[in-house]
């Protein structure tokens, strides 16, 4: 069951080429749609590289004719396209690894092992998804842009007490050749709070300038 269906002795037969691109397609399918259960925020496009990504690596991995080196280059460069690209958070990354060693094992003959890889892969994705792990549903991190002559240490208090549990200063940085401040923030938001209100309160204080917002557990995309 775990044993390759490719001969590496005798070139591959369209039987068997047909049997793993179709295995990739519907592996592909399957990461894709575990991914859209178990991600808020995501886009379309990304799901349809998730989809596409096994069939491209395993089609690669084919036509080199099953050389080891080779395919192991081959799917580091799959793996590399994703790191040049926009930067992804820590589980996209994890995505498209998943991805790339599925197809190179697909590309290997080994079915087996990439519908075991895919399984287990996806029932730790789904299992971690809902355990009670980081930060707290109303957990967010922000960072926000201030002119120097305002006090970074008590800037937005009031508006803090107005729209969260509690708030901490985690970092601060000089940035625009020390013309502005950069802060850091850990923040719980009330239940009732308005996110856009406070946003807005926030751009009235620091005069309009950058202000980035994310999940707790998001620290990437700040």
């Amino acid at each position: 069951m775990l044993d390759s269906i490719i001969d590496n002795t005798a070139e591959l037969d369209l039987v068997s080429a047909g049997i793993i691109l179709v295995s990739a397609i519907l592996i592909g399918l399957i990461i894709a749609f575990v991914y859209k259960i178990t991600t808020k925020q995501l886009t379309k496009n990304f799901l349809i590289s998730l989809g596409i990504l096994p069939l491209l690596v395993a089609t690669a991995i084919i036509m080199i004719n099953g050389n080891l080196g080779v395919s192991f280059a081959v799917a580091g460069i799959f793996g590399l396209v994703r790191f040049r690209s926009i930067p992804g958070n820590s589980k996209e990354i994890i995505a498209t690894f998943l991805t790339v060693v599925v197809g190179l094992a697909l590309g290997r003959g080994f079915i087996g092992y990439a519908a075991a890889i895919t399984i287990v892969a996806s029932l730790l994705m789904i299992i971690y998804n809902y355990l009670p792990l980081g930060g707290k549903e109303n957990e967010r991190k922000l960072k926000v842009v201030i002119p120097e002559n305002l006090n970074y240490l008590d800037v937005f208090d009031d508006v803090f007490s107005k729209y969260t549990v509690k708030h901490e200063l985690e970092k601060v940085k000089t940035t625009n050749m020390g013309a502005m401040y950069e802060l850091n923030y850990t923040i719980e938001l009330k239940k009732d709070a308005d996110e856009k209100k406070f946003l807005d309160d926030i751009r009235i204080r620091n005069g309009n300038l950058n202000i980035i917002m994310a999940k707790g557990g998001d620290v990437e995309a700040l």
